[in-house]
Order: structure tokens, then sequence, then C-alpha cells
């Protein structure tokens, strides 16, 4: 099932929908946002953006990668878990701005062991490469 949900043309289409959205979450943040939003608000906004932005840029390498090699099960994996990481870790930061539920953050750090693993599953991707 991973093979039919994770290939090359759907990473490339989130890819881009993530960095999309990172430009447009950035942007309002740091324009519509910096009057409104606590100093601290806007940190959590950046820091969201800066690692949903980084993470959607490998999401993009990812899936040129796909595209050599569409059956790479290490790196379908690795595709999963930044993209769970990028939801939990940088969501959580938005909606914690957003609301000041200080509560959220203790989703972020989930999305962070989520990145991690993404990492992770790229090292053993190295190990497993077609040759």
């Amino acid at each position: 099932m991973l093979n039919t949900l994770i290939t090359s043309r759907n990473v490339l289409a989130i890819a881009a929908l993530i960095g999309f959205a990172s430009v447009t979450i950035g942007a309002f943040a740091a324009h519509g946002l910096k009057h409104i939003l606590s100093h601290q608000a806007l940190l959590w906004m950046d820091t969201g953006v800066k690692y949903q932005m980084l993470h959607g840029g490998v999401l993009l390498i990812l899936a040129f990668a796909l595209r050599q090699w569409p059956i790479w099960v290490a790196v379908q994996w690795a595709c999963v878990s930044f993209m769970l990481g990028i939801l939990l870790f940088s969501g959580s930061l938005y909606i914690m701005a957003a609301s000041q539920i200080k509560a959220l953050g203790m989703i972020t750090p989930i999305g962070g062991i989520a990145l991690l693993v993404g990492w992770l599953c790229l090292l053993v991707a190295s190990f497993k490469q077609p040759q």
C-alpha cells in the first residue's frame, strides 16, 4: 500500500504544497500578524516556517529520488515521517502561536521525533541504496 501512496508524483505535489504554505504562513505572520501576536508567538511561527520549508525542500529532493527508484522503501518511510513531522511540529507551533494554548507545546516534540525518524530512515536508505 505504501508503494501506491508514496509515489514520486504525490511527494512532489505535497512538497509543492508544503513550500507554498510555508511562504504564505511566513509572510502572513511577518506582515499581517506582526502587530497582533506577541514576540514569543512570532518566534514560534518563525520556527515552524523554517522547519516546514527545510523539510519541504527535503521532500522535493526525495520526490526525484523516488522517480529514479520508485520502490525504495526506506525513502518512502522517510517521506511519511517528514510529512507527519511537519504537520505535528510546525502545525503545533502555528496553532500554539495563534491560540496561546501553551499545552499544545507537548505535541511539538512528537513532531520533532518524527522528523528525526525521517532522517534515520534516510540513513538506513543510504546503506540499502540500489546499485
